[in-house]
């Protein structure tokens, strides 16, 4: 026997999401799915859902999606060994074309056919499609131990924004539609660049000035020195955690890329766990919120 709702239950969640509806209506909101938050049919299928509903509730979802577990899988499937300099990978001609495929074709394919299957139109892109993103090769330097000289490492067509027109993504939020974005993008130089996720979610919602930019992950959010979750850190606050070191490892470039997209524009970037079912309505449409908030 099927247990019905409770009427009177539903409509108390329905009045305290309410408010936090009116919040977000008219206003984007930039989601960046983790290559790590994605590997679960029925947590992707919540997520659909969820961007769903967001459009439906009048809000603007943009999704950006990361992939580099997907990566790692087909490279080794086709026998292709990376490359490795001081832990970040190298992207050669070779790898970047199953880096394209693999992002732009079968994740951001079935993304956008998960949207639909929920109602709604989404529509897959990168930042090829209407010159919508300009790349510039990455440049990063590391301290050599030996000779304690700064060595500039050359991860190949690693690439980070450059110029971002914002025209195609206007043009489909104005026509109804749900961009679903891979990280891939030109350079002026003819090469074919692999962004960071992050990175390029980042930009996008500080091209968008966007009212919050999602982070689903596969931690909880912000950890103090008890490992309990920070609910909300402004910038200063942020920037003093990662200096006394309560911010380390992994979580150091994330943070610092909400801090970018907060100084670009952003009203307030979130680091959640989307392997939490529902996460993205958690965090915007209850008092809760779901991971940790950075606002300026």
């Amino acid at each position: 026997m099927t247990k019905q709702s409770n009427p009177t239950n539903d409509a108390n969640i329905l009045a305290k999401a309410l408010p936090y509806m009116q919040r977000y209506k008219d206003k984007t909101v930039v989601i960046k799915y983790g290559g790590h938050a994605m590997g679960d049919a029925t947590l992707g299928k919540a997520f659909a859902s969820d961007i769903a509903l967001l459009k439906q509730s009048k809000v603007n979802p943009i999704v950006v999606h990361g992939g580099g577990p997907q990566i790692g899988a087909m490279l080794k499937k086709m026998g292709i060994t990376s490359k490795f300099e001081n832990g970040l990978r190298v992207t050669d001609e070779q790898t970047i074309k199953i880096v394209e495929m693999v992002l732009c074709g079968s994740i951001n394919k079935d993304i956008v056919a998960q949207i639909n299957a929920q109602g709604e139109r989404a529509i897959g892109l990168c930042g090829k499609d209407g010159n919508m993103v300009f790349a510039k090769k990455s440049t990063k330097t590391i301290l050599d131990p030996d000779s304690n000289i700064e060595k500039l490492l050359d991860l190949g067509f690693v690439g980070e924004p450059d110029e971002i027109d914002k025209t195609v993504i206007d043009l489909l939020a104005n026509s109804g539609m749900i961009p679903v974005i891979a990280p891939v993008a030109p350079g002026r130089d003819g090469h074919t660049y692999n962004i960071n996720a992050d990175v390029f979610a980042g930009s996008i919602a500080g091209s968008q000035k966007a009212k919050r930019l999602l982070f689903l992950t596969d931690v909880s959010g912000v950890l103090d020195k008890n490992a309990e979750l920070i609910a909300e850190l402004n910038v200063k606050q942020a920037k003093a955690l990662i200096k006394d070191g309560t911010i380390h490892g992994g979580m150091i470039p994330k943070v610092e890329t909400c801090i970018n997209a907060i100084e670009s524009g952003v009203e307030g970037v979130v680091i959640l766990n989307g392997k939490i079912p529902h996460a993205v309505l958690i965090e915007l449409f209850t008092e809760y919120g779901a991971g940790t908030l950075i606002v300026k």
